[in-house]
């Protein structure tokens, strides 16, 4: 393209060099010798009109070859630039991706300490609550078997006892020991009782029946629980249950170990 460029200036050139060699002024004399001459072959400035030319050829190719150089160490310094924008665009680019893989890691490594935590956590586990969350009172009696729920919670490590329903619900797989102490003052009517309960299954039962008088009854049981199973008590129907703040019906609970 540099070169087609270069073309048309050489030809207006050589054609301005041919125009000024054909002017002859009118009152030139011509030596007679150098009439004959020329007329006997070609004009006398035809050989000076073909070196004229060339000459200016020359020098233009010249001009041309020292851009064309200037021009081709542009390009090479560009293209050095290039490379090095380049190289720096793949560095920046493998930077991001090591960051983002250290940031996967560190996600993966904080997922794995939480649920290191959540697993130490879970083997902590223990909870003692008594039956009314204050003064004095009986509860009951039921003709059907009711739930109890402990409001006056002493401990709960691990939260896996809810006093708001009752229900302990094992967080991980394991031997746990429960207890549960129920309050009665004698009545002729009405014993005192609750049932312990795995899930839907009947554990076992504390129950007392006096006439008149305080008395309490009481009992526990260890059981294999798996995660999610639920333990809870329930009152014996036709029963009523004494408690006050010396806290005499109660309901305790915690993992001896896991499996």
């Amino acid at each position: 393209m540099e070169m087609t460029m270069f073309i048309p200036l050489l030809l207006l050139i050589c054609s301005f060099s041919t125009a000024q060699l054909q002017e002859e002024p009118d009152n030139e004399i011509i030596p007679h010798g150098k009439q004959t001459e020329s007329r006997g072959g070609e004009p006398a400035n035809a050989s000076h009109q073909q070196s004229a030319c060339p000459q200016d050829i020359h020098a233009v190719l010249r001009e041309m070859t020292a851009l064309l150089t200037e021009q081709r160490v542009e390009m090479n310094h560009l293209k050095r630039e290039n490379a090095q924008v380049n190289n720096l665009k793949q560095e920046i680019s493998q930077l991001q991706r090591d960051n983002e893989a250290q940031a996967d890691k560190l996600e993966g490594q904080k997922t794995e300490v939480d649920n290191l935590k959540q697993q130490l956590q879970a083997k902590q586990v223990a909870f003692s609550a008594s039956l009314l969350a204050s003064g004095e009172g009986f509860v009951g009696p039921f003709n059907t078997k009711t739930l109890l729920v402990f409001r006056h919670v002493v401990t709960n490590i691990g939260n896996a006892y809810n006093p708001n329903t009752g229900f302990f619900i094992a967080p991980v797989r394991g031997a746990y020991h429960f207890e549960f102490s129920i309050g009665a003052q004698g009545h002729n009517s009405y014993p005192s009782g609750a049932v312990l309960f795995k899930n839907g299954e009947h554990i076992f039962i504390a129950y007392e029946h006096q006439s008149n008088g305080y008395g309490s009854s009481a009992n526990g049981a260890t059981l294999l629980l798996e995660v999610g199973d639920v333990v809870f008590l329930r009152q014996y129907q036709n029963t009523r249950i004494f408690d006050n703040e010396n806290h005499h019906s109660t309901f305790s609970g915690h993992l001896l170990f896991t499996m």
